[in-house]
């Protein structure tokens, strides 16, 4: 329960974890989006415990987070009780869009130790001067950026993360090959266990 209405967490559960992987959706989406799926497949191969996060604004039907503020309020709340059920497991946290805006934006206050970011959205679509550059940059840990080179919102720059994965073909939705996205970040996550 945040302040927000109630949030829906799909967990599935690796047989001896090495870290929980957190991960959420954009705005308008949802956990079983064929990139999250993917990742979540290879990262339970990688031995990561994954808790999938429908936010409490699409739980409550809403298409637009509304607040940043109020969503990561909501989204502090959530990994404040996973992280109490799976104490002494480091938590990367991650999501595509603007999940991942909100996984940067909340990574220190959460004691994340990385962060996963799909699709980073870095400007709105025709809207470079509106980067989101600093929501990257402010993390506080590692961000690992997986886009694609057709999508609208841009591609960040290698920089402003600790490594950048830009796809070929893949637009905002990184569906043309979900499962390479799978293993880029299961390869990389290991590393936090």
């Amino acid at each position: 329960m945040t302040p927000r209405g109630p949030a829906l967490v799909e967990v599935d559960e690796a047989a001896d974890p090495r870290l929980l992987l957190v991960l959420t959706h954009g705005s308008a989406g949802r956990v079983d989006a064929p990139d999250l799926v993917a990742v979540r497949d290879a990262a339970l191969g990688a031995g990561a415990s994954v808790a999938r996060v429908t936010q409490a604004f699409r739980v409550a039907g809403a298409r637009a987070p509304g607040s940043p503020v109020k969503q990561d309020e909501a989204w502090e709340i959530v990994l404040g009780e996973l992280r109490a059920r799976w104490r002494g497991l480091p938590v990367v946290q991650g999501g595509r869009s603007n999940g991942a805006r909100v996984a940067c934006r909340t990574a220190s206050a959460v004691g994340a130790a990385a962060v996963v970011a799909l699709a980073f959205p870095l400007h709105p679509p025709g809207r470079p001067e509106r980067s989101r550059a600093d929501e990257l940059r402010g993390a506080g840990v590692d961000v690992l950026v997986v886009n694609g080179d057709r999508d609208p919102f841009g591609v960040p720059d290698a920089k402003d993360a600790a490594r950048l994965v830009v796809l070929p073909g893949e637009g905002h939705d990184l569906k043309r090959d979900p499962a390479r996205v799978g293993e880029v970040v299961a390869e990389w996550i290991v590393h936090y266990a």
